[in-house]
């Protein structure tokens, strides 16, 4: 854990985090046939006001088209997170989200050693 990154700033994130993968698996259900979302990390800022959401979309070939999607209906998570939350976060913050492409990073690290 970084030094800069509060003990307060660490529990909200992974309350964030779980919720978040909550929600993505079963809107994937409905919503995202045939894609997976996980939620690899979520970093919340230092005012507690920001919550930035990695996400590790499969299959990645239409990753970006996906987050635009959701970045479109991020109010709407926000909504669902202060339903799931609220008793515990006095204000739920903003929803950020970005792509988490370390596992295609990975992914292509080993092929470049394969040859």
């Amino acid at each position: 854990m970084d030094q800069e990154y509060s003990t307060r700033q660490h529990k909200i994130s992974r309350l964030i985090q779980r919720e978040m993968a909550d929600i993505f698996q079963k809107e994937g259900q409905s919503t995202f046939r045939g894609k997976m979302i996980s939620v690899t990390q979520v970093r919340v800022t230092k005012d507690l006001a920001i919550a930035r959401c990695y996400l590790s979309i499969f299959p990645s070939d239409s990753a970006e088209e996906l987050l635009n999607e959701i970045n479109s209906i991020r109010g709407k998570y926000r909504g669902e997170m202060g339903r799931r939350v609220g008793k515990q976060l006095r204000v739920v913050p903003d929803l950020e989200f970005y792509i988490d492409d370390s596992l295609d990073y990975i992914e292509n690290i080993n092929n470049l050693l394969k040859k």
